[in-house]
């Protein structure tokens, strides 16, 4: 899940990825923001989901996805867009533009 907070003053969004894998022992954001290095997420035990916040640069797109237990590659099923990539599956997408 994503949920963006925009800023009056500041050219960025906070985005907040999200993504429930209670099962999982560890899941990670890997996206071209970050130069797909794994970001690691932290574990909500209350909400037994994976959250991590990133600033990003407002008006871009940028293509994401998640890693778990360093072997399987899960999409955002709530993601602003899903496109190909060279790897004969789809990258999430999360957009900075405001509408």
């Amino acid at each position: 899940m994503l949920t963006k907070r925009f800023f009056k003053t500041k050219a960025e969004a906070e985005v907040t990825f999200e993504l429930s894998a209670s099962d999982a022992k560890q899941v990670a954001l890997v996206a071209e923001f970050n130069d797909w290095q794994p970001l690691p997420m932290k574990f909500v035990k209350k909400e037994k989901v994976y959250r991590t916040k990133v600033r990003l640069p407002l008006e871009q797109q940028f293509h994401f996805r998640y890693l778990i237990n360093e072997e399987t590659w899960e999409n955002d099923h709530q993601a602003d867009a899903y496109l190909p990539n060279s790897f004969g599956s789809e990258n999430s997408v999360v957009s900075t533009v405001q509408c």
